[in-house]
């Protein structure tokens, strides 16, 4: 799908330096992965995810935390009583888990392994989960990236891909109000941000993540289709994508939410699929 070989290890030096600048702010700066709502419904999903992995009769299921980040996935997999092995590409990003995960790392409950996803060799058919939340749309290929995840997971395993724009976001609403409606919401909570930053005397410098963030453009965009082609290909038991409603974007509650709810397609969504 994707063989520009140079622009690849430039999708991929981007993500290593914003990750570099924004590591030691990153849970401060994005309210839509730590709002309290959004962390419910991460940790609600994960349960209904693990409650699909078949139980191989082992003492102890492993799981694989793809673009893991500062633990947002790895330390509830963890809590849920999983071994995991995260990788990250960001050695900032890897340090700041490590520091939160000491005592799983010293226990060997825990694996970090900083390197992109790309570079990593694991056994086939090694882990029982596979997780990846709001990573997709930083890989340079992710359809190729979803293959070799499959390739890693047990029969009976199941992958979980969450946190990535929905198939509607970039499409027009078919009436003029819910096309406003959107272009309001989604400009405002930006804006709210800044706000919120200048009340609690938070100094965030500005970021640049055209490049990081490749696949969230409307030019070039995450395609659903092509994740559902692969697992189909792949011949798994079941796979369906879910879209949702993010209910914060930004750490002010936005009152346009509620309309944009009502009359507006979910923006994100998230993929469960079983082998």
């Amino acid at each position: 799908m994707f063989s520009d070989k140079n622009l690849k290890e430039k999708i991929h030096e981007a993500n290593v330096a914003v990750h570099r600048f924004e590591a030691k702010y990153y849970e401060l700066i994005h309210p839509e992965v730590y709002n309290r709502h959004e962390q419910k419904r991460i940790k609600s999903t994960l349960k209904m995810v693990d409650n699909l992995v078949l139980d191989n009769h082992v003492n102890t299921k492993r799981a694989l935390d793809v673009g893991a980040g500062t633990g947002n996935l790895t330390i509830k997999l963890l809590q849920m009583g999983y071994e995991v092995t995260a990788t990250d590409i960001s050695t900032e990003m890897c340090e700041i888990l490590e520091k939160k995960c000491r005592k799983y790392l010293e226990a060997k409950k825990l694996v970090v392994i900083n390197s992109p996803i790309e570079d990593v060799n694991f056994g086939k058919d090694e882990f029982d989960l596979i997780t990846c939340y709001s990573v997709l749309h930083h890989l340079p290929d992710y359809v190729d990236t979803i293959k070799r995840l499959c390739d890693l997971l047990k029969k009976g395993g199941v992958i979980y891909l969450d946190h990535e724009i929905s198939p509607f976001y970039w499409k027009s609403e078919e009436n003029k109000v819910a096309q406003l409606v959107k272009l309001v919401y989604f400009h405002s909570n930006p804006l709210l941000n800044t706000i919120y930053f200048r009340l609690v005397g938070a100094n965030i410098p500005s970021i640049d993540y055209g490049l990081s963030d490749y696949w969230h453009r409307k030019e070039h965009h995450l395609d659903h289709r092509e994740i559902r082609r692969v697992f189909k290909s792949a011949d798994f038991d079941f796979f369906k994508r879910k879209d949702y409603y993010l209910k914060f974007w930004s750490w002010v509650s936005n009152p346009i939410y509620y309309i944009h709810k009502f009359i507006c397609k979910p923006e994100m969504s998230f993929w469960v699929a079983k082998k």
